[in-house]
């Protein structure tokens, strides 16, 4: 039963990490598009009048940054003409477009973000801080401060990423799907396969929510031993 119990544990932890891998995968490996990504979510943005949002490259992942009003897209990835590059391209145009309209969980995210780092880097300085503080001064309140370092800095990001969910479902089906629907960007017999990768792209951050717990339940796991 244990042996049961952990392959289910790592399934639900691990299996929408791997579904989403494979299918962003799965839809990478046929170009067939007159533009790749970064087109799209340019051509996009122009049909929708979104003039002060930039479509950049970037090495660090595809993401939209509400800060510099800026979608960042991956060459590897979007500078293709595969259907997993344009869907992925819509996804994060359609944050740029929850931006546009002051979409609240969004808004709430970036604030949260900003603070998320704060408490971050609190939280590490802690866990670097406290062990000299114990070794001078033999205080038995070390190991809590330990603790709400560890707490800060595992369960934050784990936090953000749970509270990124609202606005990533929105952005895959309430803006982008819309607007891959009309036609005019990929064949209707591609929608189906559009909706798994949409699908893919919000669970990305299901998957990081869940590693996260993993990652604090060693934490804790630690501290009682």
């Amino acid at each position: 039963m244990m042996y049961v119990f952990i392959i289910v544990i790592i399934t639900i932890i691990y299996g929408p990490h791997f579904w989403a891998k494979r299918v962003l995968n799965r839809y990478s490996r046929d170009e067939y598009f007159s533009g790749n990504g970064l087109d799209l979510a340019k051509l996009i943005l122009a049909r929708l009048n979104i003039n002060d949002v930039k479509v950049e490259e970037t090495d660090v992942g595809d993401h939209y940054d509400p800060e510099n009003k800026a979608v960042r897209l991956t060459r590897q990835r979007c500078g293709r003409k595969t259907l997993t590059a344009v869907v992925v391209a819509a996804h994060e145009v359609g944050h740029a477009i929850q931006d546009q309209y002051k979409y609240k969980p969004l808004q709430t995210r970036t604030l949260m973000v900003r603070t998320a780092v704060k408490i971050e880097r609190i939280g590490a300085g802690i866990i670097l801080f406290v062990p000299f503080f114990a070794l001078i001064t033999r205080v038995p309140s070390a190991g809590f401060l330990m603790f709400l370092g560890g707490f800060a800095t595992l369960c934050v990001p784990v936090f953000i990423h749970m509270l990124t969910l609202p606005s990533e479902f929105d952005a895959s089906f309430n803006r982008a799907l819309p607007i891959l629907s009309s036609g005019e960007y990929i064949p209707r017999e591609d929608i189906p396969a559009a909706k798994k990768i949409l699908l893919a792209c919000a669970l990305t951050y299901v998957a990081n929510a869940l590693v996260g717990l993993l990652n604090i339940w060693r934490w804790i796991r630690i501290l009682r031993k």
